[in-house]
């Protein structure tokens, strides 16, 4: 495929995804519909990519997801459990990871960390998080903190960038999404961080850090969030709202689409290595590359801008970027977050709407296997 050929189909792809080119780069429209038909066509490729692993889990899955109806939130009892290679969690963890979520799901760079919520009492999942490295540059994130340039890489590697977090049904309907993004602050994910990365250097500057989580990040699927915005633990605000982002990326990029670009690029002569040591914004640097080399400037500011937020675990961040203070730790463990949110949260919803004892187990994967059906 030459350049013009490669140009015109990069253009037909995002036109038929819902962009509009004149000359820019634009969604056609500001609202959710809108940004997830934009997101569709990487989302089902991700699903037809992985159809097989899908088709063999889903029985397994089935088997620990519950009716609505069958849900005493009262009872709802709730643990945090490390997702490990090989494990029955690992494959609840990536099926409803590529499943449950409109955003496709991006493969993590450098430092990973998944976590299961799971619900003891009713024995099913209740939500996942993922956690990985940060990109090293984030205009909002970094005028906040004040972190001084030559030492950005010091203060990214001691933290971690949610991009997953959310509630499994039928807990969503019960706001456990409140529950999930709360999780973010607990002393079991900063306790895990530390034992799992004791003694690891980072990847650009080979520094030896302390393994301390001073904060955690994530941004919102498309707009304000109403989780992260009103999210309180007894009095105290969670996550800081710190703006937008520019609206980049490469989600609207299928990997189809990808692949062709990264050749694209070999036969110029760039080198397109990527994976361990070239950080997450590694893909980003590539396409947006390419289309500057084949007159598409600016094509990877998709303009669907999401809100920024983070969640300090630390009571005096900022003093410990911009003096050296020793870090004083936010103590919240999992077990009064869980309770804390039940009461605030689960029981009130479950007394005033009833939608989510209509989640249907049996229909839910009906409509799972017509659509793997059709990939």
């Amino acid at each position: 495929m030459n350049e013009e050929e490669l140009r015109s189909k990069i253009i037909s792809v995002l036109e038929e995804q819902g962009f509009r080119v004149n000359p820019h780069l634009r969604p056609v429209g500001n609202d959710k519909e809108v940004y997830k038909r934009i997101q569709s066509a990487a989302r089902r490729e991700q699903l037809a990519k992985r159809k097989n692993f899908l088709e063999k889990a889903l029985p397994k899955v089935k088997e620990f997801c519950r009716n609505g109806r069958d849900i005493d939130p009262a009872r709802i009892d709730l643990e945090l459990r490390s997702v490990s290679p090989g494990t029955l969690e690992e494959i609840l963890f990536r099926w409803w990871n590529l499943v449950w979520w409109s955003i496709p799901y991006q493969r993590p760079y450098g430092r990973q960390m998944k976590f299961l919520l799971w619900d003891r009492a009713h024995d099913a999942p209740f939500g996942l998080i993922l956690l990985q490295s940060p990109v090293l540059k984030m205009s909002v994130r970094d005028r906040y903190l004040e972190i001084p340039r030559e030492e950005l890489d010091v203060w990214v590697n001691k933290s971690m960038h949610a991009q997953r977090v959310g509630a499994l049904p039928p807990y969503n309907e019960l706001i456990g999404g409140k529950m999930v993004a709360l999780t973010l602050t607990a002393n079991e994910v900063r306790e895990a961080y530390r034992e799992k990365y004791r003694s690891r250097k980072t990847v650009l500057r080979e520094r030896l850090l302390e393994p301390d989580l001073l904060f955690v990040t994530t941004t919102s699927a498309f707009g304000k969030s109403s989780i992260y915005n009103r999210l309180v633990y007894k009095g105290e605000r969670v996550a800081e709202s710190l703006g937008y982002t520019q609206g980049s990326g490469t989600f609207h990029i299928p990997e189809s689409l990808y692949t062709e670009i990264l050749e694209f690029l070999s036969s110029k002569g760039v080198d397109t290595s990527r994976g361990y040591g070239h950080g997450p914004s590694r893909k980003l640097k590539l396409v947006g590359k390419a289309f500057r080399l084949l007159g598409l400037r600016g094509f990877e500011y998709h303009g669907i801008r999401r809100e920024f937020y983070l969640f300090p675990l630390v009571r005096n961040l900022k003093e410990v970027i911009r003096a050296g203070e020793k870090p004083i730790y936010i103590d919240r463990p999992f077990a009064d977050l869980a309770d804390y949110w039940k009461k605030r949260w689960a029981l009130l919803r479950s007394e005033r709407k009833s939608e989510w004892k209509k989640f249907d187990v049996n229909k839910f994967f009906e409509e799972v296997e017509k659509t793997l059906g059709d990939l």
